[in-house]
């Protein structure tokens, strides 16, 4: 051991970190709390309510307990909190209103345990601020877009952190080597915490969550899952219910996932959430010609996207669209084939088969999925201008 540090001092102190921060909960043992979850629940449930918080960004939950596995999202009640404590009410007048709309398979306690997607209201049944599914669902079963059968894929980026907020194996007092053999990385030096991947891969798979793949990215302790191809508001549901079961598989292991676009300055990589997006017509045969309208409405429309595309209209993505780093300039619109640094992104297949999907590269790592998705169809198939969205009539 003492002849490896000497033949090989650099890539000790480059991949060393023996002060990693870790939550005080990931020492409790595991061990005892599955002699717990094993034991009979006879014919109860465990409902695991979720919601989006005051933030935009945050999700709480908690859990009540039903007499019977429900079937249905009909077979879930509604439920209510206490919003003065999630920046969503005044302590006066607290309450809050959880309405199901999303069931998945619970991969913690397993079946028939449920994890319950909710829409939050207030306290005189209208949607909470943050709530941006409601008006999306609106938009999405409107029938000049259903009829065009809207798919999306979503590219998740994210970092794993210690409590410190320092990326999870990066060394304590110094900075791991410079960007380049990380990106699908294999080996201890190379991949940082596939653990909390592989872990969430197969939990997303057993909740039914349409995750489809997943990669280490470009810089140390950054990974990407994807989910799609899903339609409507699916879309959605399944991006926030896949967030929420990270969350909780990293709170196993004692770290922190951080879906900031731009967690560490300097010549780092940023993390975005890359939307590729078709409808039937971009899909069948000669469908680069709808591709190319479609791109042709969202050049017309850069600063409005840009505004949807972070919860705080855009500073957030300001930090990421730089123009370096595999992003565009978040000041200018551009569009390429298989490239990288557009804003729109024509995969190189697309081009050659005159048929597909695009990639639009500007949504952050924060984005709300509902707000990227909705904008996406109100550009591309309502054909909406201007920097303000259309208000429908119900």
């Amino acid at each position: 051991m003492r002849t490896s540090v000497l033949l090989f001092p650099s890539r000790i102190s480059r991949f060393t970190s023996s002060n990693m921060a870790t939550s005080a909960s990931a020492v409790l043992s595991k061990t005892v709390k599955k002699q717990f979850l094993d034991l009979p629940q006879g014919d109860k449930v465990q409902a695991m309510y979720i919601w989006i918080d005051g933030s935009g960004e945050g999700l709480r939950c908690k859990t009540r307990t039903l007499n019977s596995e429900p079937k249905t999202i009909d077979g879930l009640p509604e439920w209510n909190f206490d919003g003065s404590s999630t920046h969503q009410s005044e302590g006066s007048n607290s309450d809050m209103y959880l309405i199901p709309v999303a069931m998945f398979r619970d991969p913690f306690r397993q079946d028939p345990n449920k994890l319950v997607l909710c829409e939050v209201f207030k306290y005189n049944r209208k949607p909470a601020e943050t709530n941006l599914r409601h008006i999306c669902c609106k938009v999405m079963s409107m029938s000049e877009v259903a009829d065009k059968q809207p798919w999306f894929g979503m590219e998740q980026e994210y970092t794993l952190l210690g409590t410190d907020g320092h990326p999870f194996g990066w060394p304590s007092n110094g900075f791991p080597g410079p960007q380049g053999p990380y990106y699908c990385g294999v080996g201890a030096d190379k991949a940082y915490g596939r653990d909390i991947v592989e872990a969430h891969y197969r939990a997303c798979l057993y909740a039914g969550v349409d995750i489809c793949g997943t990669n280490a990215e470009v810089m140390p302790a950054q990974w990407e899952f994807q989910v799609g191809p899903t339609e409507g508001i699916n879309m959605g549901d399944h991006l926030w219910a896949a967030r929420f079961i990270l969350h909780r598989v990293c709170e196993d292991f004692g770290v922190i996932v951080s879906f900031d676009p731009k967690p560490i300055t300097g010549n780092w990589n940023g993390a975005g959430c890359h939307t590729n997006f078709s409808t039937n017509d971009m899909r069948a045969e000669g469908g680069l010609k709808a591709i190319e309208d479609a791109i042709e409405r969202l050049s017309k429309r850069h600063t409005y996207h840009i505004r949807t595309y972070d919860p705080n209209g855009g500073l957030d993505n300001a930090r990421r669209l730089t123009g370096h780093h595999e992003t565009s300039s978040i000041h200018e619109f551009s569009a390429g084939v298989a490239n990288r640094g557009a804003s729109i992104r024509i995969p190189r297949a697309v081009g050659q088969e005159k048929k597909g999907y695009f990639e639009d590269r500007r949504p952050s790592a924060n984005c709300d999925p509902y707000a990227v998705t909705e904008s996406l169809v109100r550009t591309c198939l309502l054909k909406e201008e201007g920097d303000a969205p259309t208000v429908y009539s119900k």
